[in-house]
């Protein structure tokens, strides 16, 4: 069942993404994620770039034909959204490295607003970072990486961590970006012997479990994920070597 939500702002946060604030009442824990209806459009998986008790958001990259048509809505315009869903993160330790990469750092924003932990955000360029000023309002340190160097440390965002891992002792990584990204970070906790918690994507149709279209190994993202430990996440073949499509073909990443 579906909650209609009324648009209250809309903020441009680059070039190509923008944040739809909200109120919606439903509780939900940083990690997870909304199914939102565009009507005569889609129904696309969003994560919650804000989860206070009120008020909501997600914060949206124009890539397609429904995110496209997200951009166009405007406050006072209506939603439908159903959720929250999935197991979003466990931020009980104590010194925990927060790790945001491209618009990835929209499903870590709540973790940071929630913890204050230190946070890398991460992206092409310094017009692609995005919400770096919540981070830097609510978390103990913000740094930034951009892979041109155009702002911050010139490279990318598990160059940085090594760098931040070796000046201070993690308990635990928290991290969503791109599935590259998040590879070499487990790869990286894996070899420096830090807990991690990764928030994987896969192509999703109903958000709960039963299309079966989000599997990875014998694991549903929705469901089962969208956040995975390092000790789950080293039993799954597939992540870092392909996806499923709309169709459940394989599809190798280049």
């Amino acid at each position: 069942m579906s909650d209609a939500v009324r648009i209250k702002s809309v903020t441009e946060e680059a070039y190509d993404t923008k944040t739809f604030r909200f109120d919606w009442d439903a509780e939900a824990r940083p990690g997870q994620f909304v199914m939102v209806w565009i009507p005569g459009v889609d129904e696309i998986p969003m994560s919650l770039s804000s989860t206070g008790p009120k008020e909501k958001s997600i914060t949206v990259k124009n890539i397609g034909p429904a995110t496209d048509a997200l951009h166009k809505v405007k406050p006072g315009d209506v939603l439908r959204i159903r959720g929250p869903f999935g197991n979003g993160f466990d931020l009980s330790s104590k010194n925990i490295l927060i790790i945001g990469g491209g618009v990835g750092t929209a499903a870590v924003m709540p973790a940071v607003v929630a913890t204050g932990a230190d946070t890398i955000i991460a992206a092409r360029s310094d017009r692609d970072i995005i919400l770096d000023d919540i981070a830097a309002e609510n978390a103990e340190n913000v740094w930034i990486a951009t892979d041109d160097g155009s702002r911050g440390f010139h490279g990318n965002a598990v160059q940085l961590m090594r760098e931040k891992v070796a000046e201070k002792r993690y308990d635990c990584v928290v991290a969503c970006g791109p599935e590259v990204m998040l590879y070499f970070t487990y790869k990286a906790c894996e070899e420096l012997g830090i807990d991690c918690q990764l928030s994987l994507e896969r192509y999703m149709k109903c958000g709960a479990g039963v299309c079966g279209c989000c599997a990875m190994d014998d694991m549903r993202i929705c469901r089962d994920g969208p956040v995975f430990r390092r000790d789950q996440i080293s039993k799954l073949t597939e992540f870092g070597v392909g996806k499923r499509d709309e169709c459940g073909r394989m599809v190798k990443f280049r």
